[in-house]
């Protein structure tokens, strides 16, 4: 199991109750696109399906400088996908 900061599990989920842990794991698993932000930490892009919403959302997940520690997550309305 990933593991996951204070704020995300005490704020990040109480906020946002139709994000799960399991749907952030997996964006951090197999993201579309990553950076790391100037603070070391990382932010992770991914599609989603929320629920009672049709069609794919674009999740941005934000773990510390380790890669794997979840700290933040929303759905990322300003998100452009690469043209291929």
């Amino acid at each position: 199991m990933i593991r996951t900061t204070r704020y995300f599990t005490e704020q990040v989920l109480r906020k946002r109750p139709y994000l799960t842990q399991e749907m952030c794991e997996a964006v951090v698993a197999d993201p579309i696109r990553t950076m790391v932000q100037d603070d070391g930490r990382i932010r992770h892009w991914g599609a989603v399906r929320l629920p009672n919403l049709e069609g794919e959302r674009i999740l941005r997940v934000v773990t510390l400088a380790d890669g794997e520690t979840i700290h933040n997550a929303f759905p990322d309305r300003d998100f452009v996908r690469d043209e291929p």
